[in-house]
């Protein structure tokens, strides 16, 4: 019954960064692409690790399943915005279908 529960968390984990890359392959600009690869990157990575964590049972690969669920779910947002910020204000230019430009008067951008 386990490894029918950890097969369906790899194969989630798997599916959902297949999303992620496809994502980053086919989205328009670099805000749509981070924005995939971030969302479905960090709940791809979360659901193997929830299978490990599962499939192994020990206190300490579940310890460590766990602190490396928690540190995606803490930094990947935070470098995905970073990243965000850097290509806007770097000038990498936006999807034409782009219609909000929300930080377009909170900040110097190349042109």
């Amino acid at each position: 019954m386990i490894e029918i529960l950890v097969a369906f968390f790899v194969v989630s984990g798997g599916l959902f960064a297949l999303v992620a890359a496809l994502g980053v392959l086919r989205l328009p600009d670099v805000l749509i692409r981070m924005h995939a690869s971030t969302k479905a990157g960090t709940l791809g990575c979360g659901l193997i690790l929830v299978a490990v964590a599962i499939f192994f049972g020990e206190g300490a690969i579940t310890a460590r399943a766990v602190a490396a669920i928690v540190f995606l779910i803490l930094t990947a947002p935070v470098a995905a915005h970073m990243i965000g910020r850097a290509a806007y204000k770097t000038g990498v230019p936006l999807w034409e279908r782009t219609v909000v430009d929300e930080m377009k008067s909170s900040s110097s951008r190349p042109k």
